[in-house]
């Protein structure tokens, strides 16, 4: 027998496993990963379960609304919710006849109405003081049933946790976002450079620092009383103003850069120094964990006049970045002496390209696990901040604050059931698909 033989069965064996023999073609990475997740069927259905939420979040104005979805009234063919946008953005105005018309009562030739026909806000003075969602209700008709019941004024539950839900998915999403592109810059810049790899002139460091601090005069401080009257109005307006308020920054940052040419004589100037990149952010990862954020976020809706959902997201967005900036710090500092990134430089490509081409892309591995938890971690925190009645306006309606309702009816079970089961089984699915990319991720679990 060849002795070569013995060794086949293990040959293909491992060409099966990686995806090389004839009968399967070469799978990237993430196919092996998807691969993998998919085994793990209760992390499947967490995901799955999460499509349904985004999808309750994205359209919650037509499930639950006093307005209809189309309708035909006085001749023209109206879309009052898809309108309502345009005209809460300044891209449109209402007719005279419609600018504070009460939907429930016009009358339509024909008319399309949301599941749902309240509003989170709608006060149902026949159903006050926590009806049941069994029990008794002076409706007019099936069509106006409280399926959840109503709470101490009256208000429609169900309504309430179809549009809670948008509040809560988009606290965890849109404060996660700030905190990933924060710590993935900070961390990258960390792990890739390090302590000595990143040098720059004195001239560009001066210049920089010098354009950078006007900027910010500039781009920030003046515009202190546009950006606040901004978020008071609308986060929409908010974001344009921050938008323009980065711009002005970044104008002033490259006339620094512009004019270090003007300086290239000078050879005290043009000596290259070294930027301590891993120990600035490993300094400033160690400063914003000693400070605690349910605080912060207390004391600064006791600065702030009008409290607001979106400065909420904010400041968990500012302190929770860290852990994934540690996460692509360790990753880089890995990854960053394999021999295609070597090859890279080899071939002369730019750092700006490979570190956002080559170094970044094959880190984010770990990443994703942080990001899965830290949006179950900001949507536990958004609930209890509206549960205690911090930090959101008292107007909005969150699971947080419904929870804080039942405390007036302890009798109403339903008050504090459906809220604080949405509460729970979001936080538990985010952590369930975090715990299935942990897997995912973990080259030992692939068989």
């Amino acid at each position: 027998m060849d002795p070569l033989s013995s060794f086949l069965p293990d040959i293909q064996a491992d060409e099966a496993l990686i995806g090389l023999s004839e009968n399967h073609p070469p799978q990237t990475y993430w196919a092996l990963v998807r691969k993998q997740f998919r085994k793990n069927r209760i992390a499947v259905w967490s995901l799955r379960l999460i499509g349904i939420l985004l999808f309750i979040a994205l359209f919650a104005d037509f499930l639950a609304n006093e307005k209809p979805i189309v309708c035909k009234y006085q001749g023209h063919v109206y879309f009052p919710i898809a309108k309502g946008y345009l005209v809460d953005a300044g891209m449109a105005k209402w007719p005279a006849d419609l600018l504070n018309a009460d939907w429930q009562k016009l009358n339509y030739e024909w008319s399309v109405f949301p599941p749902v026909p309240y509003l989170p806000q709608n006060l149902d003075h026949e159903n006050e003081h926590g009806v049941s969602p069994f029990g008794l209700q002076k409706v007019k008709s099936k069509r106006w049933t409280h399926w959840m019941g109503t709470d101490e004024l009256g208000r429609d539950i169900l309504s309430g946790m179809l549009h809670g839900t948008r509040i809560a998915l988009t606290v965890g999403l849109v404060s996660m976002s700030l905190a990933l592109f924060i710590g993935l810059i900070l961390g990258a810049l960390a792990g890739y450079y390090g302590d000595e790899r990143l040098q720059i002139s004195r001239t560009r460091l001066y210049l920089s620092i010098l354009f950078g601090l006007i900027g910010i005069f500039y781009g920030f401080g003046s515009r202190s009383f546009d950006l606040h009257d901004a978020l008071a109005d609308s986060f929409i307006h908010f974001l344009f103003q921050l938008i323009f308020s980065l711009f002005i920054f970044l104008v002033f940052l490259a006339l620094g850069n512009i004019l270090v040419p003007l300086f290239r004589r000078s050879s005290f100037l043009n000596k290259k120094i070294k930027i301590p990149v891993d120990m600035l952010v490993s300094r400033l990862i160690e400063i914003m964990l000693s400070v605690p954020t349910l605080f912060l976020i207390i004391s600064v809706a006791a600065i702030v006049t009008r409290p607001s959902v979106f400065i909420v997201m904010v400041i968990i967005g500012l302190t929770g970045w860290t852990g994934i900036a540690r996460f692509i710090r360790a990753e880089l500092l890995r990854i960053r002496s394999l021999e295609y990134m070597e090859a890279a430089n080899a071939l002369g490509f730019s750092e700006f390209r490979i570190l956002f081409r080559h170094a970044i892309p094959n880190a984010l591995s770990p990443v994703l696990i942080a990001l899965a938890f830290g949006i179950a971690g900001a949507i536990l925190t958004e609930s209890l901040l509206s549960f205690l009645g911090i930090g959101v306006p008292a107007e909005s309606i969150t699971w947080g604050s419904m929870l804080a309702m039942a405390r007036q009816t302890p009798g109403a079970w339903w008050v504090a059931l459906f809220p604080g089961f949405a509460i729970f089984l979001t936080v538990t699915v985010y952590n369930l698909i975090g715990e299935g990319l942990t897997d995912a991720l973990d080259p030992r679990q692939r068989k």
